[in-house]
């Protein structure tokens, strides 16, 4: 399962990691968009949002725990490139214990939380039980997130990211129903259209697919043995948790801080409207789609970093950054004109034109993608950066840019934006594509100041 990624060409390296990557990435975010296609398709615009919030929330929370599990992957990678392996095990030892605690917690808590939650988002009142019933069941479904994510992490920062790929690829066709192709939208059509459970028919198949991918990937692991364990492994260590937390932290408050500016503005949308909210939360849902590219550099740049860090090659972790950043840059450009042509066609695609509102809300989403689209070509670059700043141990460096980004341009913007121009979401989306291009800046800045020519690793020994 360890793969070394210290030798060979960059690039080469870069194309085996960061393509399995996007395919195990892709086919989780196929989950929430098949939500909104499907309940688009049954369901009117009162669903629509109701997904659309519900699975805004969840996706802050699931980047969060990504963000936090980002330091298990650099760590662990680092005791690869060193090749320690009591190092290894403590590391992946001590996430179990760590993450189980912390899953049952946020079950828990969020439970309790659920109404509140939905009153902050601000939820158009037809929608408000409906994000209810989807929130309810996603949070029941938190251990098995979290678990999926830990596990993925663990193999990434081992230099492994075909196996999330296939646990994930095969929880999708565990459940194929008269020979559809994805077994997620498998259940969402069972629950959501022969059953019309509605938006908890949404919730109940993404939760039972996630759970499926948790329980082939442990089946796994446990058959091929990929992991070798004592049972000291599992005790907290001091040391080891400190070191997990010290990177993880900052990643997931930058993480979560993104999704609050996101939320943040769904809010002001919310207020604008149950069809501009609806256009909203369907562009939110494309955007993720299109930044798999950017966000499986980031993985990639951290992991690859890491381990080339722990091996005494600063250089090529340098390297990677670089190439990184020029093939984020392609992408967003290429995407960037691409949607230009096509941006209401897209939102078409996960609502019902014929519905009321329908019309509608294509109009305005059509506006606010076309605008949005361009922080593809900026977020590339400052995703790479916080990978490669992650690798170095520099986390908080990446939190600095990302909150700088949320305070001072993308929300302030986005509000600014909503109330000069009450009739169009096309300025909105320009507040976000103004604030990843102020993170481009001081990710150019840190990286002059801080981190070029040093070896990391060095300087913590």
């Amino acid at each position: 399962m360890e793969r070394n990624l210290t030798t060979g060409s960059v690039g080469k390296n870069i194309l085996i990691f960061s393509l399995p990557y996007l395919l195990s990435y892709f086919l989780q975010t196929l989950y929430g968009m098949a939500d909104l296609f499907i309940i688009g398709q049954f369901d009117g615009v009162a669903s629509t949002t109701a997904v659309s919030i519900g699975s805004q929330v969840m996706h802050m929370l699931t980047v969060m725990l990504v963000g936090l599990a980002m330091g298990t992957t650099v760590s662990i990678a680092r005791a690869v490139g060193g090749r320690n392996h009591k190092q290894i095990s403590e590391n992946v030892g001590n996430t179990v214990t760590l993450f189980f605690g912390l899953s049952i917690v946020l079950t828990v808590v969020l439970l309790l939380l659920v109404r509140p939650i939905v009153g902050v988002m601000s939820t158009p009142a037809e929608a408000v039980d409906g994000t209810v019933a989807y929130l309810t069941i996603c949070f029941l479904g938190i251990p098995f997130i979290t678990a999926y994510n830990i596990i993925s992490s663990i193999f990434r920062g081992m230099g492994d990211s075909k196996s999330p790929m296939y646990f994930i690829a095969i929880a999708c066709v565990a459940n194929i129903a008269a020979k559809r192709a994805n077994a997620n939208i498998a259940l969402d059509y069972l629950f959501i259209g022969a059953l019309g459970f509605g938006p908890a028919g949404a919730a109940l198949g993404t939760t039972l697919a996630q759970t499926i991918s948790v329980a082939v990937s442990l089946f796994m692991i446990l058959r091929r043995k990929s992991i070798s364990l004592s049972k000291g492994d599992f005790h907290p260590r001091r040391s080891v948790v400190g070191q997990i937390l010290q990177i993880g932290v900052p990643v997931a408050l930058q993480d979560g801080l993104i999704q609050i500016a996101f939320i943040v503005i769904t809010i002001i949308a919310n207020r604008r409207g149950l069809n501009d909210a609806a256009a909203v939360g369907i562009v939110e849902k494309i955007i993720g789609f299109v930044f798999l590219v950017p966000s499986s550099m980031l993985s990639t740049v951290s992991a690859l970093g890491a381990q080339n860090i722990g091996a005494g090659k600063p250089e090529r972790a340098v390297q990677t950054l670089r190439y990184a950043i020029c093939i984020t840059v392609g992408f967003g450009l290429c995407v960037c004109i691409g949607v230009q042509l096509c941006a209401e066609q897209l939102v078409a695609l996960f609502t019902n034109r014929q519905a009321a509102g329908g019309a509608e809300v294509i109009r305005f989403g059509g506006q606010y993608l076309r605008s949005y689209i361009l922080d593809c070509v900026f977020a590339g670059i400052h995703f790479s950066f916080s990978g490669y700043f992650c690798a170095c141990g520099k986390s908080v460096l990446s939190f600095l840019h990302n909150i700088s980004s949320v305070l001072l341009v993308r929300v302030p913007g986005s509000y600014l934006a909503s109330m000069l121009f009450p009739d169009t979401l096309f300025p909105m989306g320009l507040a976000s594509a103004g604030g990843s291009l102020l993170s481009v800046m001081l990710c150019i800045l840190f990286y002059l100041k801080f981190c070029r020519g040093k070896n990391p690793a060095a300087e913590s020994a």
